[in-house]
């Protein structure tokens, strides 16, 4: 897609400071970390939700996000790494993964607590789609 940030970070025509890379997969360091060592993890392939991806990139970059995880943990000696999962702000498939400590006092985001019956609902609205 010419016009998704991304895809122009994959064909250098933006920079990035890279992390890993190979055939399918590309990891850079995220510029508006929440936390130092904060990366991101992205198919090569123009992917704008993770539905729908091939069961064989899922695979791929959650294998990837697994070694990188292991990495960050090291080289940061973080208490552990945030996974993210997003598509929204850039419209390519991308996995955040974010160095954490249990104190460090980042916010995480809005809960709420479901009513009366609502919480039943939920679930078979969702087990309906199966």
């Amino acid at each position: 897609m010419e016009s998704c940030t991304f895809c122009k970070i994959i064909k250098q025509e933006i920079p990035c400071e890279k992390i890993y890379e190979d055939a399918d997969f590309l990891s850079f360091v995220d510029i508006e970390p929440v936390s130092d060592g904060h990366i991101l993890v992205i198919p090569k392939e123009h992917i704008v939700w993770m539905q729908e991806a091939k069961d064989e990139v899922l695979s791929g970059i959650f294998k990837l996000s697994k070694k990188l995880m292991t990495a960050l943990k090291k080289s940061f000696s973080c208490d552990y790494v945030q996974v993210a999962v997003s598509g929204q702000d850039i419209p390519h498939f991308h996995i955040h993964l974010i160095p954490r400590y249990y104190k460090d006092n980042l916010s995480n985001w809005p809960t709420k607590k479901y009513k009366k019956g609502e919480i039943e609902a939920v679930a078979k609205k969702i087990t309906q789609e199966l």
